[in-house]
């Protein structure tokens, strides 16, 4: 049996239900009658074609559409506020009381489609931090970083907020955030980045004793941002004692999407002139800004880069883990990250310092080289070469771009790098291939992770790298030739003096990064961020613990002729790690393509089951349906998780999308779509008509709207 009544839903702040069919009042009344608090309000424009308008944020549409395409859909006999419910549809709109058809808010006004979209694209590195956040673990609290430090002596609260409010003025980055555009801006659906003229910072000062301080930084890590909010940085205080003196602690909790962690040490400092200037603003808008990096990037060309890539990628069946593959003990029934830590002492420091400069080499590659091992040794065989492969952190300005170093903007990012280990080269041979790999790599560190990877040539999701390397910068532009920086004296006239900021470096979607840095007594401090589904604490420890005996012991008692596979005997000599833990299965079902695209670019339509649809509910569309899209659909159980991870390389790709399903689908796809658009893409329509009996009358419903809602000749 066929239903009368479709579907398609427009997302958005204010979703509105393009309704065709014959239309019941009081159906409608009892499927509005769950809703929040709000009028809607439903525009007649024949007797066969309504829009209904829902109010803002978070109205169930969905779930709504899933309610009127329902077959059999029956009206309560007393439908819940009815007054309230008829008020809003029973007049005609204007334009028809005057013997004209409304427009069709689902049509493009004239001309719109010449307009150019609002701001700018957003970069390939931002593009990925937004899909990788997109499609993880909800709450997982990924590409989120905060610095924290202790703020001694008085701290008025109205000159701290304006002082970042001469910061927002000054700083494009501050006031910037992704589009949440009208569908009339173009056909693009990636996200772009556009500057507000103006914007507040989020400031909130917590007295002593009402909260406590880990928990406050948790919170502050794991509170989501709204991406299209400008200003991805927040700043909370926590007075540590009663008194008015202080001391306070202070957190920045910043998102990867827009800042890095360089970035917001130079928006500090321009914070602490501001501080000093009482709030006042110390100059004009920096230049270059993010908008002048997002126009660099776009005018490069990407043959060089490309070219370099395909062949410079890791190839496959590099070893990856720190481990060997196979169960680990507890991994599955854990979540979350994992934080183990080493330090190397001054001295300590000081002597691999020595030791790699005379091999001609950094402390980074002597990092690069021990991890190298590590990988190497994890492979089980220490007898033949064999590629290894981790990725390393770059601070992404080493471009020619003037003014780069400077630039608050999300530049960090991540290159793949790999060497092959063989056991018989000196170590001095190994040292050198990282130095040169990494040399080559940073040519193009404008050049985002996911760029690498289709470049090289291999399938998703067969990931080039699972571990992150970094060698963090010292924390913040060096001082003045006499080794004093004014700006600290100046504070110190103020009665205040401030601690060097404190990284919690962010969770990445890698099974492990490690990071290195110096802290202010020269020490070398070693961090490993681990992902529980991924690799256990214990095995993250140890891979740590056994990094800095390479560094502390290992590789300062050789020379560059010792073998590697000398070195590798001693690692040999270290615990033996446990299996690493393989890739989590997703919680649900997996991707099926029902028809491949016409063309390349044509699009992708995600066809959403209802729930205990059976799993080939819409095999027959794939006949019935005429357009040159992409039919893809997924396989139960069915969640908005699974869903995403279908979606993410049309996302990527930037392809149109559009999301389909049978009546009871609704509800997901109308969920999916607004997690797209929570995270800077535009919202794909929703088109929902028929429903999953098999019947080639509801085939012919959805396909017929599938077809309006992609602008395909019906």
């Amino acid at each position: 049996m066929s239903v009368a009544m479709t579907v398609v839903i427009a997302p958005g702040s204010a979703p509105a239900l393009d309704l065709r069919g014959p239309l019941d009042q009081d159906v409608l009344a009892a499927a509005l009658a769950a809703l929040p608090s709000g009028t809607p309000t439903l525009r007649r424009h024949t007797a066969t074609h309504h829009t209904l308008h829902l109010s803002p944020r978070h109205s169930p549409a969905g779930a709504v559409a899933d309610l009127l395409t329902a077959p059999g859909a029956r009206p309560r006999k007393t439908p819940a506020r009815p007054e309230a419910l008829r008020t809003a549809w029973e007049s005609a709109a204007p334009e028809e009381a005057a013997g004209r058809n409304a427009p069709d808010p689902f049509d493009p006004p004239a001309g719109a489609a010449a307009r150019p979209a609002a701001g700018h694209p957003a970069s390939a590195r931002q593009r990925e931090v937004l899909l990788e956040v997109l499609t993880g673990r909800p709450g997982a609290g990924l590409h989120v970083e905060q610095l924290h430090w202790r703020w001694y002596g008085p701290l008025d609260t109205r000159r701290f907020h304006a002082a970042w409010q001469a910061v927002f003025a000054q700083e494009p980055v501050l006031r910037a955030a992704f589009t949440d555009r009208a569908r009339t801006d173009g056909p693009g659906t990636a996200p772009r980045v556009v500057v507000h003229p103006q914007a507040s910072p989020e400031l909130v000062r917590h007295h002593h004793g009402s909260v406590d301080w880990h928990s406050l930084l948790v919170s502050e890590r794991l509170r989501a941002f709204d991406l299209h909010r400008p200003g991805l940085l927040r700043v909370a205080l926590l007075d540590e004692s009663a008194g008015s003196t202080g001391p306070t602690r202070i957190a920045l909790t910043f998102h990867h999407a827009m800042l890095d962690g360089w970035s917001v040490r130079l928006l500090l400092r321009a914070f602490y002139r501001a501080y000093l200037a009482e709030g006042r603003p110390t100059g004009g808008e920096r230049r270059p800004d993010l908008r002048d990096h997002l126009r660099w990037l776009a005018d490069q060309d990407l043959t060089p880069p490309r070219a370099f890539w395909s062949v410079a990628a890791p190839p496959a069946g590099s070893l990856t883990l720190p481990g060997p593959a196979g169960p680990t003990a507890g991994a599955r029934t854990r979540r979350g990250h994992g934080i183990a830590r080493q330090r190397l002492t001054p001295s300590e420091a000081a002597r691999l310092r020595d030791w790699a400069a005379g091999l001609g080499v950094t402390e980074s590659t002597a990092l690069h080289a021990a991890w190298a091992l590590l990988l190497y040794r994890a492979g089980g065989s220490c007898r033949a070469p064999a590629p290894v492969a981790f990725a390393m952190a770059v601070s992404g300005r080493g471009i020619a771009l003037e003014g780069a170093a400077g630039l608050p903007a999300p530049l960090r990012n991540a290159l793949p790098v790999h060497v092959d280990v063989d056991p018989e080269a000196p170590m001095e041979r190994l040292l050198a291939e990282l130095r040169d790999r990494a040399l080559g790599a940073a040519a193009y560190e404008w050049v985002s992770e996911g760029q690498v990877h289709r470049w090289s040539g291999r399938d998703l999701p067969d990931d080039l790298t699972d571990s992150l390397v970094a060698f963090e910068a010292p924390q913040g532009p060096p001082p003045d030739p006499d080794g004093r920086d004014p700006l600290w004296s100046e504070l110190d006239a103020e009665g205040v003096r401030v601690d060097l900021p404190q990284a919690v470096g962010p969770y990445t979607p890698k099974p492990i990064a490690i990071s290195a840095c110096h802290d202010a007594e020269g020490a070398l401090l070693l961090t490993a961020v681990n992902d529980r589904t991924r690799i256990a604490d214990p095995e993250a420890a140890e891979a740590l613990a056994r990094t800095a005996r390479l560094l502390r012991e290992v590789l300062v008692s050789v020379d560059g002729t010792t073998t590697v596979g000398e070195v590798v005997r001693t690692v040999i000599g270290l615990p033996v790690p446990r299996p690493v833990a393989a890739a989590p299965v997703p919680p649900g079902g997996g991707l099926r393509e029902l028809r491949a695209a016409a063309r390349p670019g044509a699009g992708v339509i995600l066809l959403v089951p209802p729930p205990a649809a059976p799993e080939t509910c819409y095999d027959a569309l794939a006949r019935a349906y005429p357009g040159p899209e992409a039919l893809t659909t997924v396989t139960a159980p069915v969640d908005t998780g699974v869903c995403l991870a279908a979606v993410r390389t049309a996302l990527a790709a930037g392809e149109p999308l559009l999301l389909g399903c049978f009546s009871g689908g609704g509800s997901v796809a109308y969920e999916v779509a607004q997690c797209i658009a929570a995270h800077g893409w535009l919202p794909p329509l929703v088109a929902i008509a028929g429903t999953a009996d098999g019947s080639s009358a509801s085939v012919r419903d959805l396909a017929r709207t599938l077809a309006a809602a992609a602008g395909q000749p019906g």
